[in-house]
């Protein structure tokens, strides 16, 4: 009998790396928009994913007002969503596998992520991922951050003992603060403190005791 009744996924850092992508598209938005060349790179937005969207927003364009960056919101999406529909994301080794045999073992998988509405829908199309993944949830579906998008997708699908599988501190606040656990993937973005177990490629989630 499986300890955890459901498995939540971050994407960005967990499943896939789509930052070189994002930053040309985000690059461009801004050239559109604003008429400006700010350069954002892979690497600055690597420590900035896991935060919520008008928070990256607001770090990258400092000197601009909260309404020029509300503004500029929706462009910034629109490149975002052309560019990854014209080049996936770089995902990480054997998730197909993985996911695969934790279903198998009769996990339910979902996704939780902060980012923008549409944006796990186009994941779940360039990977194929779809008929792996039972439900997904954004603060783009719901207007809510992370921690209550997590207990949303807990209820819905019935989890009474979930855990998360993510890649930044940020997600493992988010876990504490909806009582989930989290495991700590080591390969992506940043660090998380005392996880429930730490993985270092994505096969490593099926020699654990879920």
């Amino acid at each position: 009998m499986n300890k955890f009744d459901g498995i939540i996924f971050d994407v960005d850092g967990t499943l896939w790396d789509s930052t070189p992508i994002v930053k040309d598209a985000w690059n461009k938005a801004i050239e559109v928009f604003f008429g400006e060349n700010i350069n954002i790179t892979a690497d600055r937005l690597k420590g900035l994913f896991g935060l919520p969207m008008d928070d990256i927003i607001a770090d990258l364009m400092p000197d601009k007002t909260p309404e020029e960056r509300k503004e500029f919101a929706p462009t910034c999406f629109e490149y975002e969503h052309k560019y990854l529909s014209e080049r996936a994301g770089i995902l990480y080794p054997d998730w197909e596998e993985t996911l695969k045999g934790l279903r198998d073992k009769g996990h339910p998988l979902s996704i939780v992520s902060n980012c923008q509405a549409g944006y796990i829908e186009l994941f779940l199309e360039k990977t194929g991922f779809g008929y792996l993944i039972e439900d997904h949830l954004c603060p783009g579906d719901t207007d809510k951050l992370k921690a209550d998008n997590i207990r949303i997708i807990c209820e819905r699908n019935g989890y009474k003992n979930p855990i998360y599988v993510g890649d930044t501190q940020m997600d493992a606040n988010a876990c504490k603060e909806a009582g989930v656990p989290i495991i700590f993937a080591d390969y992506g973005f940043g660090k998380v403190e005392e996880p429930y177990a730490t993985i270092s490629k994505p096969l490593d989630l099926l020699e654990l005791r879920l």
